[in-house]
């Protein structure tokens, strides 16, 4: 928790030493009401007495109750403003590092776990700033100067209060102990239903198309089941707290009016005045410790949930960034790609997945990767743009190692278009607009990049055009639209390198066929590098790598892998004949 409050500015912390001044201030006018109450009780009761001194106390002690709720209202503003600042400040603070984190980073976190953390967590750590910081202040100076005020009035009286603060000091110290380890459970089953929540809305189609309704109407029961009977437990910990708090505190007023009238009964007629005031003022001071005590119950209510969250959102804003950027913004060359002798494996892996893979690629070329699932085409690509770092080995960019350059500077020079194509809530200009990496992308340049993407005349047939509305994933599009969408913001980056990761997939045939076209066409300088499936789709490349199981088993053109390569001739095969082949 320290660690987190760490990062409040000095501004905050000013404010936060203000307010304890405050509430130090209201703890001394609170305290000072029992002391007017006395005076009263005993001016009521000694003969002679004025009822203008009366009158003087009375007005004391409402003085005292008006500073003590003007100061309850300073202190409740501040702390309210710096802790919501706060709680704003570390959730832009955890979407730029989430944001910034690479793809190994982020597997550390499921993506459930990143949004509890981004939003229960860091309510619970606001609502500790707001409520506990005040309580935590508060109680230990009330109950610390209460218990001195009383110290000598008379040791029966004593006694029955602190037997009272050692058995509530008991009951608080066994709940705590009990539910604590429990709030990091509670944490971890918010982000289990928030996965099976995601994952039911994202899966919504299948879950339907399978009537597996009930079944995951059951999987999240269960989770939320789960979840009810921790927390009702919880609950119900802390519930007991409070009815044994005001019980203790009821007894411990009998206990001394009890004790009180068996003082004044065995007292001189002299003393009897001077030991109910005494009883009076007493019983207010212990009811204040007793006070005390019910606002460190709500402190650790509070405190621990928070600190376990605290530490949760510590865990991600500390995360190490394994993709350390470079200083260099331009390379050597121009529009070039080369793997040299490059190996990678995952962070978590034993076994490489890439072994020993070298190629370059010129600007303007076009180099395809093909091979079955699994023998690492997606993962070599992932290399270029350092989603991943290589294992060992070397990949430039432009003829400078990818590690050497500041990364928006090498994202600038490269478009991606991923395996699932990505569209974003908003437009479909919004959208083809979005890769534009800082420069201005004109009406017409979009139109352009949709036209070479075969995608403008389907734009163009919608009510709003390129105005049109596009959902979240844009799941109010077919899985072909979104592909030329992806592939039309690719485009309109105007980038010197340009990557495809199975982006064709869901292109029919003819819109395959006609998109290579426009992009050989129109994109003759820039360099490309595309994976696919489908032999047609890179059969026309420059160059072709052939992976297996991680190894480069061919290289070169279509004809010559047909003669070389037996994988690449038998994947040919599968898909067409050799007629269609031949004439290829």
């Amino acid at each position: 928790m320290l660690k987190i409050l760490k990062r409040l500015s000095k501004k905050e912390w000013l404010i936060f030493l203000i307010c304890s001044v405050l509430i130090f201030g209201q703890v001394f006018l609170e305290l000072k009401i029992p002391d007017y109450m006395s005076e009263i009780t005993v001016l009521v009761q000694t003969p002679g007495s004025e009822l203008k001194d009366v009158l003087i106390n009375g007005g004391y002690m409402l003085l005292s109750t008006f500073g003590t709720l003007v100061s309850a209202i300073i202190v409740g503003y501040f702390m309210a403003k710096i802790s919501s600042g706060f709680s704003a400040r570390i959730r832009e603070k955890l979407f730029t590092k989430v944001s910034n984190l690479s793809v190994a980073d982020t597997k550390n976190f499921s993506t459930s776990s990143l949004i509890t953390r981004t939003t229960n967590d860091v309510t619970q750590v606001e609502m500790f700033i707001a409520m506990g910081i005040q309580l935590l202040i508060k109680a230990p100076i009330t109950a610390v100067w209460a218990i001195l005020k009383i110290l000598n009035k008379s040791f029966e009286w004593t006694i029955v209060t602190s037997v009272a603060v050692v058995f509530m000091t008991t009951v608080v110290g066994i709940i705590i102990a009990i539910v604590t380890p429990r709030f990091k459970l509670v944490q971890s089953m918010i982000d289990k239903l928030n996965g099976i929540t995601r994952e039911s809305l994202t899966g919504i189609r299948v879950i339907r198309a399978f009537n597996a309704e009930k079944y995951q109407e059951k999987k999240f029961q269960n989770s939320s089941e789960e979840l009810t009977k921790l927390q009702k437990f919880n609950q119900k910990a802390f519930s007991i707290l409070y009815p044994l708090m005001f019980s203790t505190m009821h007894f411990v007023t009998l206990a001394i009016f009890l004790v009180g009238a068996h003082l004044i009964s065995q007292s001189v007629l002299s003393n009897k005045l001077v030991l109910f005031g005494d009883m009076i003022v007493f019983s207010s001071y212990a009811m204040q410790v007793i006070m005390s005590f019910i606002m460190l119950a709500m402190i650790f209510m509070i405190l621990p949930r928070a600190q376990v969250s605290a530490k949760r959102i510590n865990e991600v804003l500390d995360t190490e960034d394994k993709i350390i950027e470079g200083k260099l913004t331009k390379g050597k060359e121009k529009g070039t790609v080369e793997f040299r002798n490059v190996s990678f494996k995952y962070p978590d892996s034993e076994e490489y997945l890439l072994k020993d893979i070298s190629f370059k690629v010129n600007k303007g070329e076009t180099i395809a990767f093909i091979g079955s699932t699994g023998s690492g085409k997606s993962t070599l690509i992932n290399l270029i743009p350092r989603f991943y770092d290589v294992s060992s080995g070397e990949v430039l960019v432009n003829g400078v190692n990818v590690k050497e350059y500041k990364l928006d500077k090498l994202n600038n020079l490269i478009s991606y278009v991923s395996q699932e194509a990505v569209i974003f809530s908003g437009t479909i200009k919004s959208n083809v607009k979005f890769g534009s990496s800082g420069r201005k992308i004109t009406d017409q340049q979009l139109k352009e990049s949709l036209k070479i993407a075969q995608a403008r005349k389907f734009v163009e047939s919608l009510d709003k055009k390129y105005d049109s509305v596009t959902a979240q994933s844009g799941s109010n599009l077919s899985g072909g639209q979104k592909q030329r969408l992806s592939i039309a913001r690719a485009i309109a980056k105007n980038p010197e390198i340009i990557i495809f990761d199975d982006s064709f997939s869901a292109l029919d045939y003819k819109t395959d066929l006609m998109l290579r076209q426009e992009l050989n066409k129109s994109l003759s300088s820039v360099t490309s590098l595309i994976v696919a499936q489908r032999i047609g789709t890179i059969m026309h490349a420059d160059k072709i790598v052939v992976l297996e199981k991680g190894l480069c088993v061919g290289m070169g053109t279509h004809q010559e892998l047909m003669k070389s390569c037996d994988v690449y001739k038998e994947i040919a095969l599968s898909q067409l004949s050799k007629e269609e082949l031949k004439n290829a």
